[in-house]
């Protein structure tokens, strides 16, 4: 399955850019950006099925953007280099090889053959060198996120501090409402799960659950989501708020009158159980 996302509303003069869902895997998502010619790839994991998207979309890859060291999210980068030669981006801290162009908080880069700019954030946590990709084009805001964050959740701490995640949280919940959440994976359901047991009076997150589950009735993707409803139903991006504390405290995962940086670690090591 291949699901294409279309946005338009680009004030350049060229066509309108495109992020193409490319599965991969049990629940990834690799992300083609194309503008109907030229493509760029985030995070290809496996390069089989982007072989495969492009051939079939009649797109010439001109760059690979990476936003962590996973295999899942750089496994394919090796063969895609074989065919094809072009840029890596990648985070300047994360291990990676394979990166020719390296990147941290504060760079810009102009994609090749797209004429889309992204800025980078760091956000560790996930890994310590773990970035995101920001594209803040008036009217069209886009975050390419790895697993930083997820559609109703966020990253294991594999490498990471909770002070660090939520931090890394905190930064990305501050861009547009409007921006569109390409995160990595399809943990949506799960996550909003966990979400409804630790704030169930939440009325926004009971109605992305019915949204959510009649999406993937029909096999589409519940990504991307958006940085507003993130807000509004992500528990992981409201460790403030009382219900979610309350609950903490209920079931013994915290202790009365705890940070909201606890709240949040306390939080993280309940979704790795729940």
């Amino acid at each position: 399955m291949q699901t294409e996302q279309n946005t338009s509303g680009e004030h350049a003069a060229r066509n309108d850019l495109s992020v193409l869902t490319v599965p991969a895997f049990k629940d990834n998502y690799l992300w083609l950006i194309h503008d109907g010619s030229n493509a760029a790839v985030v995070d290809p994991g496996d390069a089989a099925p982007i072989f495969q998207a492009l051939a079939e979309h009649g797109l010439a890859l001109t760059a690979i953007l990476l936003t962590h060291h996973h295999n899942d999210h750089i496994g394919g980068v090796p063969a895609l280099q074989g065919r094809f030669d072009v840029p890596v981006f990648g985070p300047r801290n994360d291990g990676i090889a394979a990166v020719t162009h390296p990147l941290s908080e504060g760079d810009r880069i102009a994609v090749p053959g797209l004429g889309l700019e992204f800025a980078v954030l760091d956000v560790p946590g996930h890994t310590l060198g773990h970035i995101a990709y920001v594209r803040t084009t008036p009217g069209l805001h886009w975050l390419f996120c790895g697993d930083t964050l997820f559609a109703g959740g966020c990253g294991r701490l594999f490498e990471g501090t909770p002070e660090q995640m939520a931090a890394s949280l905190e930064k990305l919940a501050k861009l547009p409402e409007d921006t569109e959440v390409y995160c990595a994976h399809e943990y949506t359901l799960a996550n909003l799960r966990f979400a409804q047991a630790v704030e169930p009076g939440n009325e926004a997150l009971a109605l992305r659950v019915r949204d959510e589950s009649a999406k993937r009735a029909q096999d589409v993707p519940t990504v991307p989501s958006s940085i507003g409803l993130e807000r509004s139903t992500n528990p992981f991006l409201r460790c403030r708020e009382p219900e979610i504390v309350a609950s903490l405290v209920a079931a013994g995962k915290l202790p009365g009158g705890a940070t909201p940086v606890q709240a949040f670690a306390a939080l993280r090591e309940w979704k790795n159980v729940f």
